[in-house]
């Protein structure tokens, strides 16, 4: 289990010389640079390319608490991002002071100008100024505040980009910032259910090597040309998302990285999820704000579907979703079940498939939780995990039901 103390000793390496942080206007001049130098030989001078540049863009609205961490998270890479550019969307806490005063190496600010649209219009903004000085084979790194990458997130995702040319964005894997010592019982108990989710995902991905669905704003590297394709394919209606306005991001749906994953797809680039790309990110402490998270999530990646109808690329998604409303199905028909057993025999008369069914539930609850210590594996067993399981499916009909019914959206 991670707490944010362990997560930041996850992260080891470049050095804190301070400097002034400062806000973006433009874009710095250190990345305006030319991209090529000249080496002289003989009398002759040859162009020889740089090394690509990593340009780490971190989105924060109000997050004062952990932005620290996630930015020392990155300046402590085994391979440094040449610059981090906290892009502060209509904060009003002190994100952006926290910042300033900590005064941190290639560390500079961008504060968002009448932005609406949150997190896709923050960075939307400011890759508009970014994007026209980045050569093709750099990188832009896209990090939530709330993340804290592990030493070599950033070697490593580049190692796998610079690997497969089809390769268009590589995100991470991911389990959860435990909560301080100042949180109650109840608050720990739930970031231990989504930590035990986030496993799972993490097993799950791995067994697949690394072949996801989505490349997750935990973190994700995109290479400059693929950013560059998606920018075009908007423009130019090649893609069934946005509002006509351009930009990286589509900022009319309600999960703008699972759009941008069917946009990568769509032009013809691969995702991927490293093994061995990793972090911690921040988990919800109340059941309203999960609620909340979740919704947002599941009706999202099914408008998602809705907008790019059936294809060759979508058809996964698609099939996710059956299982989903297969997995809704059988639950109501097993509690179903529970409950006509108690009201008309007075007991419960179990019936041969249903005990093979629990048999297999509870078989799965072992194995899927293998990145755990075996004890918590053991005590998996026990089922005490199925109110949450009941609670996520129960999200999930909403969902269904929100997007059959067209209920207004809330973010």
């Amino acid at each position: 289990m991670y707490s944010l103390h362990s997560g930041l000793s996850l992260i080891s390496g470049c050095s804190e010389s301070l400097v002034s942080v400062g806000t973006a206007d433009v874009i710095s001049s250190k990345l305006a640079q030319p991209r090529r130098q000249a080496k002289h030989v003989g009398s002759l001078a040859v162009e020889v390319p740089k090394a690509a540049r990593i340009i780490a863009l971190i989105p924060a609205h109000n997050e004062e608490e952990m932005i620290l961490g996630s930015v020392q998270g990155l300046l402590k890479q085994s391979r440094c991002p040449t610059q981090v550019v906290v892009i502060a969307d209509n904060c009003t806490d002190r994100t952006v002071a926290v910042l300033q005063e900590a005064a941190l190496k290639s560390v500079s600010v961008f504060e968002t100008t009448g932005n609406q649209d949150k997190k896709a219009g923050a960075l939307n903004q400011y890759l508009s100024l970014l994007l026209p000085t980045l050569a093709d084979d750099d990188v832009v790194l896209v990090q939530d505040a709330d993340s804290i990458l592990a030493s070599d997130f950033v070697a490593n995702a580049f190692r796998h980009l610079d690997k497969d040319r089809r390769l268009g964005a590589v995100g991470g894997t991911f389990r959860a910032v435990q909560p301080g010592p100042q949180a109650s019982i109840r608050e720990r108990f739930l970031v231990h259910l989504q930590d035990n989710e986030y496993a799972r995902y993490a097993r799950d991905v791995r067994r697949r090597r690394g072949k996801c669905l989505v490349v997750t704003g935990t973190a994700s590297m995109f290479r400059a040309s693929t950013l560059r394709r998606i920018e075009h394919a908007r423009t130019t209606g090649q893609l069934p998302a946005g509002d006509g306005s351009g930009g990286i991001y589509d900022t009319t749906v309600l999960t703008e990285d699972n759009e941008l994953s069917f946009a990568i797809l769509t032009v013809g680039m691969k995702i991927l999820a490293p093994a061995d790309c990793l972090l911690v990110t921040d988990a919800m402490t109340s059941w309203k704000d999960l609620w909340a998270q979740r919704l947002r999530w599941k009706r999202g990646a099914i408008e998602n579907c809705f907008q790019y109808g059936l294809n060759r690329v979508t058809a996964g998604y698609w099939g996710r979703q059956l299982l989903s409303v297969t997995g809704i199905s059988i639950t109501i028909l097993y509690v179903g079940s529970l409950a006509w057993s108690f009201m008309v025999l007075g007991g419960v008369n179990i019936h041969g498939f249903w005990l093979a069914l629990t048999g297999v539930f509870l078989l799965e609850r072992f194995v899927t939780l293998k990145d755990k210590h075996l004890g918590q594996r053991f005590i998996a067993v026990t089922m005490y995990e199925l109110p949450y399981d009941f609670f996520l499916q129960i999200v999930q009909a909403r969902a269904y039901i929100d997007v059959l019914c067209k209920t207004e959206r809330k973010w």
